[in-house]
Protein backbone atom coordinates (compact mmCIF):
# COMPACT_ATOMS: atom_id res chain seq x y z
CA UNK A 1 0.00 0.00 0.00
CA UNK A 2 1.05 3.59 -0.66
CA UNK A 3 1.84 6.25 1.92
CA UNK A 4 2.84 9.92 1.85
CA UNK A 5 6.48 10.30 0.91
CA UNK A 6 7.03 6.61 0.16
CA UNK A 7 10.09 5.74 -1.93
CA UNK A 8 11.13 2.72 -3.94
CA UNK A 9 13.95 1.01 -5.76
CA UNK A 10 13.62 -0.68 -9.15
CA UNK A 11 12.53 -4.01 -7.64
CA UNK A 12 9.72 -2.91 -5.33
CA UNK A 13 6.49 -0.90 -5.29
CA UNK A 14 6.13 1.57 -8.19
CA UNK A 15 9.72 0.92 -9.26
CA UNK A 16 8.82 -2.67 -10.07
CA UNK A 17 6.20 -1.48 -12.55
CA UNK A 18 8.97 0.39 -14.42
CA UNK A 19 10.92 -2.87 -14.58
CA UNK A 20 7.78 -4.60 -15.87
CA UNK A 21 7.47 -2.04 -18.67
CA UNK A 22 11.10 -2.71 -19.64
CA UNK A 23 10.38 -6.45 -19.71
CA UNK A 24 7.31 -6.01 -21.92
CA UNK A 25 9.25 -3.71 -24.25
CA UNK A 26 11.97 -6.32 -24.47
CA UNK A 27 9.37 -8.95 -25.38
CA UNK A 28 7.87 -6.75 -28.09
CA UNK A 29 11.38 -6.08 -29.45
CA UNK A 30 12.01 -9.82 -29.74
CA UNK A 31 8.99 -10.35 -32.01
CA UNK A 32 9.68 -11.09 -35.72
CA UNK A 33 8.06 -7.80 -36.78
CA UNK A 34 8.19 -5.53 -33.71
CA UNK A 35 6.35 -2.24 -33.69
CA UNK A 36 9.27 -0.75 -31.73
CA UNK A 37 12.78 -1.85 -30.84
CA UNK A 38 14.23 -1.25 -27.40
CA UNK A 39 17.58 -3.00 -27.24
CA UNK A 40 18.28 -1.38 -23.87
CA UNK A 41 15.34 -2.97 -22.07
CA UNK A 42 16.88 -6.45 -21.62
CA UNK A 43 19.92 -4.87 -19.94
CA UNK A 44 17.74 -3.42 -17.19
CA UNK A 45 15.88 -6.67 -16.59
CA UNK A 46 19.12 -8.65 -16.39
CA UNK A 47 20.78 -6.12 -14.08
CA UNK A 48 17.81 -5.97 -11.70
CA UNK A 49 17.84 -9.77 -11.34
CA UNK A 50 14.16 -9.89 -10.33
CA UNK A 51 13.17 -13.54 -10.73
CA UNK A 52 9.71 -13.11 -12.30
CA UNK A 53 10.89 -10.86 -15.12
CA UNK A 54 14.16 -12.68 -15.82
CA UNK A 55 12.11 -15.88 -16.10
CA UNK A 56 9.62 -14.12 -18.35
CA UNK A 57 12.31 -13.08 -20.83
CA UNK A 58 13.75 -16.59 -20.74
CA UNK A 59 10.31 -18.10 -21.46
CA UNK A 60 7.81 -15.58 -22.89
CA UNK A 61 5.18 -18.33 -23.22
CA UNK A 62 4.72 -18.13 -19.43
CA UNK A 63 2.52 -15.07 -20.05
CA UNK A 64 0.02 -17.28 -21.81
CA UNK A 65 -2.53 -15.32 -23.80
CA UNK A 66 -2.01 -11.96 -22.10
CA UNK A 67 -1.16 -9.49 -24.92
CA UNK A 68 1.02 -7.22 -22.77
CA UNK A 69 3.94 -7.14 -25.19
CA UNK A 70 1.68 -6.05 -28.05
CA UNK A 71 0.00 -3.48 -25.82
CA UNK A 72 3.40 -2.12 -24.80
CA UNK A 73 4.37 -1.91 -28.46
CA UNK A 74 1.34 0.29 -29.17
CA UNK A 75 1.95 2.42 -26.10
CA UNK A 76 5.65 2.89 -26.80
CA UNK A 77 5.04 3.73 -30.46
CA UNK A 78 2.42 6.31 -29.48
CA UNK A 79 4.81 8.17 -27.18
CA UNK A 80 7.74 7.81 -29.60
CA UNK A 81 5.67 9.39 -32.36
CA UNK A 82 4.45 12.14 -30.05
CA UNK A 83 8.00 13.21 -29.25
CA UNK A 84 9.13 12.96 -32.88
CA UNK A 85 6.16 15.05 -34.01
CA UNK A 86 7.03 17.72 -31.45
CA UNK A 87 10.68 17.99 -32.46
CA UNK A 88 9.65 18.02 -36.14
CA UNK A 89 7.73 21.20 -35.32
CA UNK A 90 10.89 22.79 -33.89
CA UNK A 91 10.67 21.88 -30.19
CA UNK A 92 14.14 21.27 -28.72
CA UNK A 93 13.51 20.27 -25.10
CA UNK A 94 11.66 17.16 -23.97
CA UNK A 95 10.56 16.20 -20.46
CA UNK A 96 9.86 12.56 -19.60
CA UNK A 97 7.90 12.55 -16.35
CA UNK A 98 8.28 9.37 -14.26
CA UNK A 99 10.94 8.32 -16.77
CA UNK A 100 11.61 4.94 -15.15
CA UNK A 101 13.67 2.82 -17.53
CA UNK A 102 12.62 4.77 -20.61
CA UNK A 103 15.49 4.75 -23.13
CA UNK A 104 14.15 7.32 -25.59
CA UNK A 105 17.16 9.59 -25.08
CA UNK A 106 19.18 6.71 -26.57
CA UNK A 107 16.70 5.14 -29.01
CA UNK A 108 15.16 8.06 -30.88
CA UNK A 109 16.88 10.16 -33.51
CA UNK A 110 16.72 13.56 -31.84
CA UNK A 111 17.64 16.69 -33.83
CA UNK A 112 20.89 18.39 -32.93
CA UNK A 113 20.53 20.70 -29.95
CA UNK A 114 17.75 18.72 -28.24
CA UNK A 115 17.81 18.32 -24.46
CA UNK A 116 15.93 15.42 -22.84
CA UNK A 117 15.09 15.75 -19.15
CA UNK A 118 14.27 12.54 -17.27
CA UNK A 119 12.34 13.09 -14.03
CA UNK A 120 12.00 10.28 -11.50
CA UNK A 121 12.90 8.97 -8.05
CA UNK A 122 16.64 9.13 -7.26
CA UNK A 123 17.08 5.37 -6.75
CA UNK A 124 15.46 4.58 -10.10
CA UNK A 125 17.62 7.05 -12.01
CA UNK A 126 20.76 5.85 -10.21
CA UNK A 127 20.07 2.23 -11.21
CA UNK A 128 19.41 3.29 -14.78
CA UNK A 129 22.61 5.34 -15.02
CA UNK A 130 24.71 2.46 -13.64
CA UNK A 131 23.36 -0.03 -16.19
CA UNK A 132 23.80 2.33 -19.12
CA UNK A 133 27.35 3.18 -18.01
CA UNK A 134 28.23 -0.52 -17.75
CA UNK A 135 27.24 -0.92 -21.40
CA UNK A 136 28.93 2.34 -22.45
CA UNK A 137 25.62 3.55 -23.90
CA UNK A 138 25.64 7.03 -25.43
CA UNK A 139 22.49 9.18 -25.67
CA UNK A 140 21.47 10.79 -28.96
CA UNK A 141 20.53 14.01 -27.18
CA UNK A 142 21.72 16.05 -24.22
CA UNK A 143 20.22 13.81 -21.52
CA UNK A 144 19.78 15.30 -18.06
CA UNK A 145 18.56 13.29 -15.09
CA UNK A 146 16.31 15.13 -12.63
CA UNK A 147 16.10 13.05 -9.42
CA UNK A 148 12.98 14.29 -7.65
CA UNK A 149 9.63 12.97 -6.47
CA UNK A 150 6.70 14.22 -8.58
CA UNK A 151 4.78 14.87 -5.36
CA UNK A 152 7.43 17.46 -4.42
CA UNK A 153 8.63 20.71 -6.02
CA UNK A 154 9.82 19.08 -9.22
CA UNK A 155 9.58 22.25 -11.38
CA UNK A 156 12.38 23.82 -9.30
CA UNK A 157 14.55 20.74 -9.81
CA UNK A 158 13.74 20.72 -13.53
CA UNK A 159 14.72 24.34 -13.99
CA UNK A 160 17.87 23.81 -11.94
CA UNK A 161 18.79 21.11 -14.48
CA UNK A 162 18.53 23.67 -17.28
CA UNK A 163 14.91 23.61 -18.39
CA UNK A 164 13.97 26.89 -20.11
CA UNK A 165 10.35 27.85 -19.52
CA UNK A 166 10.56 30.52 -22.23
CA UNK A 167 10.93 27.82 -24.90
CA UNK A 168 8.30 25.26 -25.94
CA UNK A 169 8.70 21.73 -24.66
CA UNK A 170 7.47 18.22 -25.38
CA UNK A 171 6.12 16.44 -22.30
CA UNK A 172 5.15 12.84 -21.64
CA UNK A 173 3.15 11.37 -18.77
CA UNK A 174 3.31 7.67 -19.62
CA UNK A 175 1.85 5.14 -17.21
CA UNK A 176 1.97 7.79 -14.48
CA UNK A 177 -1.36 9.32 -13.54
CA UNK A 178 -2.92 6.52 -11.40
CA UNK A 179 0.19 6.45 -9.19
CA UNK A 180 -0.27 10.09 -8.08
CA UNK A 181 -2.57 11.19 -5.27
CA UNK A 182 -5.30 13.57 -6.43
CA UNK A 183 -3.58 16.75 -5.22
CA UNK A 184 -0.29 15.87 -6.94
CA UNK A 185 -2.17 14.71 -10.06
CA UNK A 186 -3.97 18.04 -10.42
CA UNK A 187 -0.86 20.03 -9.51
CA UNK A 188 1.05 18.17 -12.22
CA UNK A 189 -1.10 19.67 -14.96
CA UNK A 190 -1.03 23.11 -13.40
CA UNK A 191 2.74 23.00 -13.29
CA UNK A 192 3.07 21.68 -16.86
CA UNK A 193 0.80 24.49 -18.02
CA UNK A 194 2.81 27.11 -16.12
CA UNK A 195 6.08 25.82 -17.56
CA UNK A 196 4.79 25.56 -21.14
CA UNK A 197 4.70 28.50 -23.55
CA UNK A 198 2.59 28.25 -26.73
CA UNK A 199 3.80 25.53 -29.08
CA UNK A 200 4.44 23.04 -26.28
CA UNK A 201 3.26 19.44 -26.69
CA UNK A 202 1.97 16.91 -24.16
CA UNK A 203 1.28 13.18 -24.56
CA UNK A 204 -0.31 10.96 -21.91
CA UNK A 205 -2.37 7.83 -21.40
CA UNK A 206 -5.66 8.32 -19.58
CA UNK A 207 -7.57 5.34 -18.21
CA UNK A 208 -10.45 7.20 -16.63
CA UNK A 209 -11.38 7.53 -12.98
CA UNK A 210 -10.00 5.42 -10.15
CA UNK A 211 -12.77 2.81 -10.34
CA UNK A 212 -12.06 2.20 -14.03
CA UNK A 213 -8.33 1.92 -13.35
CA UNK A 214 -8.93 -0.66 -10.63
CA UNK A 215 -11.09 -2.67 -13.02
CA UNK A 216 -8.18 -2.65 -15.49
CA UNK A 217 -5.81 -3.91 -12.80
CA UNK A 218 -8.08 -6.86 -12.03
CA UNK A 219 -8.38 -7.98 -15.65
CA UNK A 220 -5.29 -10.22 -16.03
CA UNK A 221 -6.18 -12.47 -13.09
CA UNK A 222 -9.86 -12.44 -13.96
CA UNK A 223 -9.59 -13.33 -17.64
CA UNK A 224 -6.17 -14.91 -18.08
CA UNK A 225 -5.51 -16.64 -14.75
CA UNK A 226 -2.06 -15.14 -14.24
CA UNK A 227 -0.55 -11.84 -13.16
CA UNK A 228 1.98 -10.36 -15.63
CA UNK A 229 3.53 -8.45 -12.71
CA UNK A 230 4.30 -11.59 -10.71
CA UNK A 231 3.35 -11.21 -7.05
CA UNK A 232 2.78 -7.46 -7.29
CA UNK A 233 -0.83 -6.27 -7.04
CA UNK A 234 -0.59 -3.13 -9.12
CA UNK A 235 -4.02 -1.93 -8.03
CA UNK A 236 -2.65 -1.45 -4.49
CA UNK A 237 -0.31 1.21 -5.86
CA UNK A 238 -3.13 3.34 -7.30
CA UNK A 239 -4.79 6.29 -5.61
CA UNK A 240 -8.59 6.47 -5.52
CA UNK A 241 -9.21 10.06 -4.42
CA UNK A 242 -10.92 12.69 -6.55
CA UNK A 243 -9.01 14.33 -9.38
CA UNK A 244 -9.52 16.46 -12.46
CA UNK A 245 -10.31 14.94 -15.85
CA UNK A 246 -7.08 15.70 -17.75
CA UNK A 247 -8.46 16.24 -21.31
CA UNK A 248 -11.18 18.54 -19.99
CA UNK A 249 -8.73 20.44 -17.77
CA UNK A 250 -6.31 20.93 -20.64
CA UNK A 251 -9.03 22.12 -23.02
CA UNK A 252 -10.18 24.66 -20.44
CA UNK A 253 -6.62 25.97 -20.09
CA UNK A 254 -5.81 26.70 -23.70
CA UNK A 255 -4.59 23.37 -25.00
CA UNK A 256 -5.84 21.81 -28.23
CA UNK A 257 -6.59 18.19 -27.27
CA UNK A 258 -7.00 15.03 -29.31
CA UNK A 259 -7.83 11.57 -27.95
CA UNK A 260 -7.56 8.11 -29.46
CA UNK A 261 -8.76 4.74 -28.19
CA UNK A 262 -6.63 1.60 -28.04
CA UNK A 263 -8.51 0.36 -31.09
CA UNK A 264 -7.63 3.61 -32.90
CA UNK A 265 -3.95 3.02 -32.13
CA UNK A 266 -4.10 -0.55 -33.38
CA UNK A 267 -5.64 0.67 -36.63
CA UNK A 268 -3.16 3.54 -36.91
CA UNK A 269 -0.19 1.18 -36.60
CA UNK A 270 -1.78 -1.64 -38.62
CA UNK A 271 -1.81 -4.10 -35.75
CA UNK A 272 -4.58 -6.59 -35.01
CA UNK A 273 -6.55 -5.74 -31.90
CA UNK A 274 -7.04 -8.70 -29.53
CA UNK A 275 -10.53 -10.18 -29.25
CA UNK A 276 -11.14 -9.59 -25.57
CA UNK A 277 -14.11 -10.82 -23.51
CA UNK A 278 -16.97 -8.31 -23.19
CA UNK A 279 -15.97 -6.44 -20.04
CA UNK A 280 -12.31 -6.25 -21.02
CA UNK A 281 -13.21 -5.09 -24.53
CA UNK A 282 -15.38 -2.36 -23.00
CA UNK A 283 -12.56 -1.18 -20.75
CA UNK A 284 -10.12 -1.16 -23.68
CA UNK A 285 -12.46 1.13 -25.57
CA UNK A 286 -12.62 3.50 -22.58
CA UNK A 287 -8.86 3.94 -22.43
CA UNK A 288 -7.68 7.05 -24.23
CA UNK A 289 -4.36 8.19 -25.60
CA UNK A 290 -4.15 11.94 -25.43
CA UNK A 291 -2.05 14.48 -27.27
CA UNK A 292 -2.30 18.21 -26.63
CA UNK A 293 -0.66 21.36 -27.99
CA UNK A 294 -0.56 24.64 -26.07
CA UNK A 295 -2.17 27.42 -28.10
Amino acid sequence: MRSDGDTWSIVDSVGLTALAVAAFRALESSEPDPLVRDDFAPWFVAAAGESHFTALLADPTSLGDIPFAGFMGLRTKFFDDSFLSAVASGVRQAVILAAGLDARAYRLDWPAGTTVFEVDQPQVLEFKAEVLAEHDARPKADRRAVPVDLRDDWPAALEAAGYDRSQPAAWSAEGLLPFLPGAAHDALFGRIDELSPPGSHLAMDNFGDSSTIRRFAAMPDKFFGTNPFGDLDVSELFYSDERAHPPTWLSEHGWSVQSASSLDLAERYDRPFPEFPGELADLSRQASWVTAVKQ
